[in-house]
């Protein structure tokens, strides 16, 4: 028992020092990675917006702007402008309704507010199932694709949402990953239509 208690000290003593050390690695790796990961993350936004977008010969990120729509999620805008007229938005949006978390989208409006792209930056659904959101709401068959439609005319909701009167097929099986999506395009639109009408000011 006397020897346990004249080692004790030294055992507490050591785990304090290793856990030092320890924080100091994690402390150490955060501050290396911090950057080299915002520029990836950067690049990512930078090649979506690009993808997404109607043609533009501005900046996007510089003349960006942030929405809180009435979901209360926060949208951010990333105007398109030709020739100093604008020609529709890339817009960043977000749902925390996924089968497994969180589905960041970035969805591009034409001028006319009709979807002229997306891409789906990140998501956790379930491969094979959720996981075809970006492939499965650009293709033509039935009623599956987003492209050139807007929330303004048809109800972004699966079809069999009767209350809303859903008019967009969801990917088969994964009703709630389908629901998600639509969901963060609509709230896009909602902040790509307060930027359209503050810039007609």
């Amino acid at each position: 028992m006397k020897k346990l208690s004249s080692t004790l000290p030294h055992m507490v003593l050591s785990l304090g020092l290793v856990s030092i050390i320890a924080a100091g690695l994690l402390g150490g790796m955060y501050v290396l990675t911090k950057e080299p990961v915002a520029a990836q993350e950067k690049q990512a936004r930078i090649s979506a917006i690009k993808q997404v977008a109607p043609e533009f010969d501005n900046d996007p990120e510089a003349d960006a702007r942030e929405f809180t729509v009435a979901s209360g999620v926060v949208c951010t805008v990333y105007p398109a402008f030709l020739d100093g007229r604008f020609n529709g938005a890339a817009v960043s949006t977000s749902s925390m309704d996924g089968f497994a978390g969180e589905i960041r989208v970035m969805a591009g409006f034409t001028a006319s507010g009709g979807v002229k792209d997306y891409q789906v930056l990140s998501h956790a659904e379930t491969p094979g199932l959720g996981s075809k959101m970006q492939l499965w709401f650009r293709d033509p068959k039935g009623a599956r694709s987003v492209l050139g439609k807007s929330p303004a005319t048809t109800s972004f909701y699966v079809v069999k949402d009767t209350e809303q009167k859903g008019e967009i097929d969801g990917i088969t099986a994964a009703t709630i990953s389908s629901r998600a999506f639509l969901g963060a395009l609509r709230d896009a639109f909602d902040a790509y239509t307060k930027y359209s009408k503050e810039n007609e000011k």
